[in-house]
């Protein structure tokens, strides 16, 4: 017979599959001999069996339960329905990740009519013993009985103002004895059936609703915020109970042995006295700082402290734990690793190393990297009120207040005259390129995480909602609505990048923060880490911002994103429309002073770090105005102007948009498909690299630029474009009498190049994998489109266990990355690969690439923070027992 449940004493900290985190610390507890009340556990195992079962407790469950309800009610000479001593237990959940509040517990099982009075008998103190029968009934009908607390409490504060009481320890026993009658009638009306008074009956139909509470909504609704898996199912611990309602010289309490919010070395917490659990996060009663109870009870206090001291140093780490004091007595319910906030995740992991409780591995192991982006950004208050109207992507982490413009001119304008706005628009283009500077933050109702409005967004670290299509924008009328809510031109609001969040109002901010314990944590990484971080950078404002984060250089710069201020769109226009070779190379003239200088300025930044160039990559028609609009305004002067040069103007570009205009864009005519049919382009581009080094060498700094050439899917596409560099190379060092060194290599971001790595390989100095694209054409997906249309649902169902352009797919897209850095390498064995899409600044895709192999990540500038702790994580979780022996030796 499968065991599956355990007395306190037969389990330890190792068995939280098994045993729930709850279970095992119990147990552990326990065992190193903390005054912790007796019971035993029913496993995860047994909750999977129940639902294998259909939702019923196996017999051989319910007989081992009553075997270890035996030898509890042994252990405490008390039995479960005795009245004249009865046993009481608590029923609480516990599954092997903390869920807080998000399944059922319930207290004082055991207590019925007979019962009830034979405890006021045997305590003397009847008061104590109704106000318990009173909580066990209104939790048990809440939790197991279906039955609204609502009607409970409606009832009690009925009574309470009946009798003229302001709080419930003002009310007697014979108050609460009426109390007792009232939610007995309760339950009654509303389940047809009286209160149930076997005490065994109520046990195992507990233990069903603690089950059955694994999969309420809100449990669920955790599972998936925090990545949970839904198979692990909860344990179920029954406790004797101990009482904090017995009077003035009890309570009950909670406490962290460090400040969760902070992370100072100091108990944090509090308490009530005459109370129970429930009353101390209830918020009818208001409870004391744990600082206080030294004073009300310092032998208690002293225990306590000492108690405090001996968890968070026997756990290693900042302890959660739960406690009540009966009739002076000190008993331990519940420890468990307190969550916290980052700050305090940082300052408590540095000061344990420096206390000599935990090596430097381990702090670095303590921090989730994710935690990261509250420090790097504003983040909203969280004591604050807030009202949310929409929801769209989280494309840009930070928070941002503002009023709300429907036009770029005029977000550039207000901002002029120091006023805080937020451009909202359906979507973005090159043309919005000064409003998006000016604004504090940019929301879009259309398109995704790698939509215009988000990357340029997430490249100038402003936060940024996309994709929100519950917005419904005029921007006629200059008003959005969402709902019910309309929100017009003028109006404040504010945003929430990292969740997607749109809110009314100002909301209260916290200003970023970076500690010398967060520096030194970073030291640790660095001093660690076995893979480089590099930032994605398109500007020198990118490329300052990222050095001041730790970047190692910049592995992607999108030279795209230097064409779409809008002092230069007219002149890609011209080169677009260009009917001739002369009449475009005439626009190039124009445009490669300017890239010269944004090189420049990223190239003295960096002053000789590694810089990988992509040549432009996305479709021209991206350039070009909106067809829909030329079409208005062509219409328009149809009617008013027929004649008008203007109107001749209009539909030439309209011709030139329709010419360009593509079925599948990004499948299209983009990336090295561009440089082969206009290779003047490229050859505009790489000449204004080149010329960029030679100045800048002038200047005492050595650059060494990496210039890749995207959307390859053919070795005799990257031949050609490196063809290209060359001789551009060659021209510029005859013009300028210097010599270069320089790299070419590729963008893996089509599943054909991953498959004949080896081919492209012969032809490239380096790989780095342009993995939101490769992710596309190997799902076959629209990032934009999937986002907004059914990549949640699949998500919810569980089709997919992630946004896999949010968390690679190791799965798929991974196996194409291992593909090509092992063909790559066949054929160069020191081809230097990295990564440079979104994955590059996720943790487990950061632990992907360095299994795999790669020389460096890269991701936006906000997130080299994250990167460098992941990478350091990565490090330590994958290092071989010989490299640990002799770190530590």
């Amino acid at each position: 017979m499968n065991k599956f449940v355990y007395l306190f004493n037969e389990g330890n900290s190792e068995m939280k599959d098994l045993l729930g985190g709850k279970g095992a610390n119990l147990a552990e507890m326990s065992r190193i001999g903390l005054p912790v009340p007796f019971g035993f556990t029913i496993s995860t195992e047994a909750c999977n069996a129940y639902y294998d079962s259909g939702e019923t407790i196996p017999t051989e469950v319910m007989s081992q339960v009553l075997e270890a309800l035996g030898n509890l009610e042994k252990r405490m000479g008390k039995r479960l329905g005795d009245p004249a001593n009865p046993l009481l237990v608590s029923v609480r959940s516990g599954s092997k990740f903390s869920m807080p509040g998000m399944m059922d517990t319930i207290l004082n099982l055991g207590l019925n009519d007979e019962t009830a009075e034979g405890l006021a008998a045997l305590t003397g103190n009847p008061r104590f013993v109704y106000d318990s029968y009173r909580r066990f009934i209104q939790m048990f009908s809440d939790v197991v009985l279906d039955v609204d607390t609502f009607f409970f409490e409606q009832f009690l504060e009925e009574i309470r103002t009946a009798k003229g009481y302001s709080s419930d320890p003002e009310m007697n026993a014979a108050d609460w004895s009426e109390v007792i009658e009232g939610y007995k009638n309760i339950v009654e009306k509303h389940t047809r059936k009286p209160f149930p008074q076997d005490p065994k009956e109520q046990l195992f139909l507990s233990i069903n609703a603690v089950f059955n509470s694994w999969n309420n909504q809100r449990a669920i609704v955790y599972r998936r915020l925090n990545k949970i898996p839904d198979h692990l199912g909860t344990a179920v611990n029954i406790q004797s109970m101990v009482f904090g309602n017995m009077g003035n010289d009890s309570g009950t309490g909670v406490a962290f042995t460090r400040n969760p919010s902070t992370g100072e070395a100091a108990l944090y917490g509090e308490y009530l006295f005459n109370a129970q659990g429930e009353d101390v996060v209830a918020g009818i009663r208001t409870p004391r700082p744990i600082s206080t109870l030294e004073a009300e009870m310092p032998e208690v206090y002293r225990q306590f402290a000492e108690t405090c001291e001996k968890l968070e140093k026997h756990y290693l780490d900042m302890q959660d734990i739960e406690f009540t004091v009966e009739k002076g007595k000190l008993y331990i319910l519940q420890t468990r690793t307190g969550k916290r906030t980052a700050q305090a995740a940082i300052r408590i992991a540095v000061e344990m190393v420096e206390e000599g409780l935990i090596s430097k591995d381990e702090a670095l192991l303590r921090v989730d990297p994710d935690q990261l982006n509250q420090l790097l950004h504003r983040r909203i208050d969280d004591k604050s009120d807030r009202v949310r109207i929409a929801k769209g992507l989280p494309a840009s982490p930070g928070a941002a207040t503002g009023m709300v413009v429907f036009d770029a001119d005029d977000a550039e304008s207000l901002a002029k005259e120091g006023k805080k706005v937020i451009l909202v628009r359906p979507e973005t283009t090159p043309d919005d390129i000064h409003g998006i500077i000016a604004a504090q933050a940019v929301v879009t109702s259309r398109g995704g995480m790698t939509s215009h409005a988000a990357v340029v967004a997430r490249g100038m670290g402003k936060a940024c909602v996309c994709g929100c299509e519950a917005l419904k924008i005029d921007l006629k009328k200059r008003v959005f609505s969402a709902g019910e809510t309309s929100v017009n031109y003028g109006d404040v609001i504010t945003i929430d990048g990292s969740t997607g969040e749109i809110m009314v109002g100002e909301i209260p901010m916290i200003e970023p923060e970076l500690s010398d314990e967060f520096k030194l944590l970073l030291s640790w990484a660095d001093e660690t880490r076995a893979i480089s971080v590099r930032a994605n950078a398109d500007n020198p404002g990118d490329a300052r911002k990222a050095l001041e984060f730790g970047a190692e250089g910049v592995g992607l710069v999108r030279t795209e994103h230097m064409f779409m201020d809008a002092a230069r769109v007219p002149i890609v226009q011209e080169m677009i429309l260009a009917e001739s070779f002369e009449e475009r190379s005439a626009a190039l003239e124009k445009l490669l002073p300017m890239q010269q200088g944004d090189f420049e300025g990223i190239f003295e930044v960096m002053k000789g770090l590694p810089v990988t160039i992509r040549l432009l990559d996305p479709p021209l028609h991206e350039f070009m105005p909106d067809k829909e609009e030329l079409l208005v305004e062509i219409t328009k002067l149809q009617i008013l102007e027929p004649d008008s040069a203007e109107l001749k103007e209009k539909e030439h570009l309209l011709r030139k948009v329709r010419q360009l205009e593509e079925f599948n864009p990004m499948l299209g005519h983009r990336g090295c498909r561009l440089g082969m049919v206009n290779p003047e382009i490229y050859m505009m581009q790489v000449k204004a690299i080149f010329y960029a080094a030679a100045s800048v060498a002038e200047k005492g700094i050595t650059v060494k630029p990496e210039i890749m050439i995207p959307l390859v899917g053919h070795v005799h596409e990257l031949r050609e474009m490196r063809q290209l560099v060359i001789d551009a190379a060659t021209q510029i060092k005859e013009e300028s009498g210097r010599d270069f060194e320089y790299t070419v290599g590729t963008m893996i971001e089509i599943p054909r190049a991953a498959l004949t790595a080896d081919e492209i390989a012969s032809e490239a100095d380096f790989f780095s994998f342009g993995t939101n694209d490769l992710t596309q054409t190997t799902f076959g997906y629209s990032r934009d489109d999937a986002e907004g249309k059914f990549l949640q649902t699949y998500i919810e169902r569980k089709v997919l266990p992630e946004n896999p352009f949010a968390v690679l797919d190791q799965n798929g897209v991974g196996k194409l990355v291992e593909m090509a850095v092992k063909l790559g390498r066949t054929t160069k064995p020191s081809l230097k690969t990295g990564i440079c899409g979104e994955h590059g600044g996720e943790k487990s895709s950061i632990d992907f690439c360095f299994r795999m192999g790669l020389n460096y990540v890269s991701c936006s500038p906000f997130r080299v923070p994250l990167a460098r702790l992941a990478a350091a994580q990565a490090t330590i979780r994958h290092r071989k027992p010989a490299e640990t022996v002799a770190l530590n030796a």
